[in-house]
């Protein structure tokens, strides 16, 4: 039997599926030619109607096709697709992590601070700290701490305020910069960020299998790795950050330090030395009987960093009462990539072209003049570039948001 409704079309370029007023008109011609012509073609009549509703079950079937052929592309695929894309690379979707918040901890010059500490913000969720510190001469460290929910969960700064345990010389914490947001389960954006670099995960020597390795650490939010293979000291970045000639710097927030070093410690070069202020000691087990063979691993925990946003917007009266609220909202949704496009990161260049579309969403009757962002509210421009020893960070209060008349 034959159909004059128009088919889907798989081409070199993809699915390109028909016009919907294409199958409407193929369905009709189908019903006439069925009751042997004459068929009076208005959409009000009982023919009509099942015409309609005929093209629109095959529209909606032609979507679905189209949508299974977009989950085969990586680029595209999301949900349980995705995860079927990553499991040819043998890796899974990363769960939930916590909050990164750098705290800066005050007692009596030379206490030890261990890993594992634990502070308590005032929303009431505890925080751990990552690595071993030591109160230095002037009666302060800066510690990472991670907190023990997992989510985006906002740690403004001074929020971290609390010794959850107290601890001999250790007398107070703050936090002076907010904390880098955890993440709920994986998104779409950065499962496939790590796919596409987990393709060197299983060489070794590289700074691409580095950073796969690094990237899978359960509780790692970000990592950038940067090889020296000079015999020269070289600087690196828009900071001009320091890296030790014949040395690899891996810049990583978050994560256990065991399983960072581990990480790194697997995948780099035979020889190669480590730039970094953080380091843990790997016992190499493999082969081996005690004694063991013992490695120091160093890395690079990035500096948090404040960024500040200044969005203008044409003042009307049809927005609503909260629009500024809603503008720092969608503001903070694309910077953490909970918006499913990509997230502010170590060493990346964020653009201002990359928030117009969430804060045009917020309200029909926005209109926006500008959006500039940088590391104080007196120097914005409409992109910043990041060196690799600064972790990004955003709290409401630094987003300023102006209804301009025009």
């Amino acid at each position: 039997m034959t159909t004059n409704v128009p088919q889907v079309q798989f081409t070199p370029e993809g699915v390109v599926l028909p016009e919907e007023s294409e199958i409407l008109q193929g369905v009709q011609a189908d019903i006439d030619q069925a009751f042997g012509g004459g068929v009076n073609p208005q959409l009000s009549s009982p023919q009509g109607q099942l015409a309609q509703s005929q093209a629109a079950i095959i529209g909606n079937k032609n979507d679905q096709i189209a949508e299974i052929s977009n989950q085969v592309d990586p680029d595209t695929s999301s949900g349980r697709w995705q995860d079927a894309i990553g499991r040819i690379y043998f890796i899974e979707r990363i769960s939930a992590s916590g909050t990164v918040v750098t705290g800066t901890c005050r007692g009596k010059v030379n206490t030890p601070i261990p890993a594992g500490s634990m502070a308590e913000d005032t929303s009431g969720y505890l925080y751990y700290s990552l690595v071993d510190a030591r109160i230095g001469a002037d009666g302060t460290v800066d510690v990472d701490f991670q907190c023990s929910t997992t989510g985006p969960i906002a740690c403004p700064a001074g929020a971290l305020s609390k010794i959850f345990r107290a601890q001999i010389g250790w007398d107070s914490i703050t936090n002076k910069t907010a904390g880098t947001p955890g993440v709920d389960v994986e998104s779409r954006a950065d499962f496939e960020f790590r796919r596409r670099n987990s393709v060197a995960a299983n060489a070794v020597n590289s700074p691409q299998s580095i950073l796969a390795s690094v990237l899978s650490v359960n509780n790692v939010l970000d990592a950038y790795v940067k090889d020296n293979d000079k015999n020269t000291d070289i600087t690196f970045g828009v900071t001009n950050f320091p890296i030790a000639k014949n040395s690899v710097c891996v810049s990583v927030a978050g994560g256990d330090p065991a399983a960072v070093a581990d990480a790194i410690w697997k995948k780099k070069s035979l020889g190669c030395s480590y730039t970094g202020n953080t380091s843990f000691t790997v016992e190499d087990r493999d082969g081996y009987e005690t004694p063991y063979p013992e490695y120091v691993v160093s890395w690079l925990t990035p500096t948090a960093s404040a960024v500040f946003y200044k969005v203008q917007i044409s003042a009307n009266d049809q927005l609503p009462y909260d629009i500024e609220d809603s503008v720092r909202q969608a503001v903070i949704s694309a910077f953490n990539g909970q918006d499913g496009g990509s997230r502010a990161r170590i060493a990346s260049t964020i653009y201002a072209g990359r928030y117009y579309a969430g804060v045009s969403a917020v309200d029909s009757n926005v209109n926006i003049l500008s959006i500039t962002l940088g590391l104080s509210a007196s120097s914005l421009s409409t992109s910043l570039a990041l060196g690799i020893d600064q972790r990004p960070t955003l709290s409401p209060e630094n987003i300023t948001v102006e209804l301009v008349d025009v």
